[in-house]
């Protein structure tokens, strides 16, 4: 029978010898592997009272902007719910009542605007397709729940309270700069 290929191997059947059946070298060479990490420095950290440094660019939880009056900046343009590769966003345009121009920047608003969290990849596209700089992705850690509802996250868990803003600049002006 002829070979379809020219690559023919010879197999040998060499005899190991003793040290080789012994397997002393593989088990000294073993035990220096462990000996040499067991003296290096740990890389555990005690979590709650230890932080590892995040990224500049880290994506975290999300938050909806207000600007400098108070006002809610979103605007119900849906292009964040549309860009979302997940269709983790859902939101219900309303027009704004008057008296409510205290509250809402322009006519229209977003009545609802809820984020599946367990849906959501954190991707940061719907920071990007956002032209009213309203949704934003911050260095916050999503915090854990035991039930399905308690990830639907809608405008009171979202939008920043005027009390306690959110800053984002670090991350914001990071992505600035490489434009």
């Amino acid at each position: 029978m002829k070979p379809l290929t020219n690559r023919s191997k010879t197999v040998s059947n060499k005899t190991m010898t003793l040290m080789e059946r012994l397997y002393l070298p593989a088990i000294v060479k073993g035990m220096a592997i462990t000996l040499r990490h067991f003296f290096k420095k740990k890389v555990t950290i005690r979590y709650p009272e230890e932080t590892r440094p995040f990224s500049p660019i880290y994506r975290g939880l999300h938050v909806l902007k207000r600007d400098d009056t108070g006002a809610e900046r979103c605007t119900a343009c849906g292009l964040c719910a549309i860009a979302c590769p997940a269709e983790a966003i859902t939101m219900d345009a309303a027009e704004r009542k008057p008296g409510e121009e205290r509250l809402y920047r322009e006519e229209k608003y977003a009545s609802t605007y809820e984020i599946n969290m367990l849906r959501c990849i954190f991707c940061g596209l719907c920071e990007e397709a956002c032209p009213k700089e309203a949704i934003f992705l911050t260095d916050r850690i999503l915090p854990s729940g035991t039930t399905r509802k308690s990830f639907i996250w809608g405008k009171d868990r979202l939008v920043e309270t005027e009390s306690n803003r959110i800053d984002i600049s670090k991350r914001h002006f990071y992505y600035k700069d490489e434009k």
